[in-house]
């Protein structure tokens, strides 16, 4: 019993034995294996460092408003006889857009001025009669003030009249009119939309900290959804004397040539301000640009000599970047003209990685954008 209880632990012992011999010669296996591979080259894309110009603007976002631009109504109630204009045609000022209808207060005119010679007349006759002092000062008052009043009825009624004509108060493009020939209008009703368009203005705010940036007369680029290739260029008019206390925003207003009608009010718009150009600025893609919560960096690639070859390697450096325009962005830190830094590849890398540049054009921004 006790040579079978023995020969069993030995047993037992040479295949416990065997499976911990076996992982130490794996486990020398794989570390040799780790220890001849070669080192890895990672593939990236890369650009020189030229310096170039940098176009500095200070950005917004407004509303494009009209030159002028109301909504037309009228003061007085009445029934429509008479429709002036074409739904979005142009109007001259002074034109008749809405006629509301008159005729009682043209007959009452009508009286009022077959009264006028004989009103006249007595006055006039009174007055030399007065000077012939064959009258008195009271019957000659008493004519003038008749007189007067008959002149103010007139002009009281003419006002009337004029006020139930609604006449475009300057030129302009109206809109589609929200009433019809006989309807019967309340005081007040909005009749239809009057705009001048041949020039436009643009409201937007920028942070109080970008006033000593901005003036009157300064250049503006103005872009809106409707046109997205075409840049609209005018200039700042107004400056607000105020600062709004809660945002800390100032308000600017920039006014636009619109001599092809393109702009129209409402429109939402991305405003540049556009300030003096600077010159020996090293501009980068922001694809190059590892964005963090504690900086910002790139990668330099330069080249080491051992044992007689040459590889390119890495260094990762911090910069600032100052300014962003699309895609590229405005840049400044221990770089230097002639040097070469990764544009694409380099979430893989760290410190002195050993890098390969190829050439890759998927970052390039197309001449027109694909269609579906």
């Amino acid at each position: 019993m006790k040579k079978w209880i023995l020969i069993m632990l030995i047993i037992a012992a040479l295949a416990f034995g065997s499976v911990i011999g076996f992982n130490f010669f794996i486990k020398a296996k794989i570390d040799n294996a780790i220890a001849n591979m070669p080192e890895p080259v990672y593939p990236v894309t890369a650009l020189t460092l030229q310096p170039s110009e940098w176009q500095p603007t200070v950005d917004a976002i407004g509303f494009v408003e009209p030159n002028q631009g109301i909504t037309v109504s009228n003061e007085v109630s009445g029934i429509i006889n008479k429709i002036g204009f074409q739904n979005g045609s142009h109007v001259n000022k002074g034109q008749l857009l809405i006629g509301l209808d008159s005729k009682v207060e043209r007959a009452n005119l009508q009286a009022k001025l077959v009264q006028l010679p004989a009103v006249k007349g007595d006055y006039q006759r009174l007055l030399k009669l007065y000077k012939q002092k064959s009258v008195s000062q009271q019957d000659l008052d008493n004519a003038e003030a008749k007189y007067l009043a008959l002149n103010a009825d007139i002009e009281s009624l003419k006002a009337t009249i004029n006020r139930r004509e609604i006449r475009a108060p300057f030129a302009g493009l109206v809109g589609i009119r929200n009433v019809n020939l006989g309807d019967y209008i309340q005081m007040g009703t909005n009749l239809v939309q009057l705009e001048d368009l041949t020039s436009m203005k643009i409201r937007f705010t920028v942070p109080q900290t970008q006033l000593s940036k901005i003036a009157v007369g300064q250049q503006v680029q103005v872009m809106v959804d409707a046109y997205p290739a075409k840049p609209f260029i005018g200039q700042i008019s107004a400056i607000e004397p105020a600062v709004f206390q809660q945002s800390g925003l100032i308000q600017v207003q920039a006014k636009i040539p619109n001599d092809d009608l393109h702009l129209r009010s409402g429109m939402f718009a991305k405003v540049a301000i556009i300030l003096p150009k600077l010159e020996q600025q090293f501009v980068l893609p922001q694809t190059a640009i590892n964005f963090t919560l504690y900086g910002n960096s790139i990668y330099l690639i330069q080249d080491h000599s051992k044992d007689g070859k040459t590889t390119e390697r890495v260094k990762q450096i911090d910069i600032h970047v100052l300014e962003r325009n699309g895609n590229n962005a405005l840049v400044s830190g221990d770089i230097k003209a002639g040097e070469k830094i990764v544009t694409s590849g380099q979430i893989s890398l760290s410190n002195n990685s050993k890098v390969h540049i190829v050439e890759n054009d998927a970052l390039a921004v197309p001449a027109t954008m694909p269609q579906l």
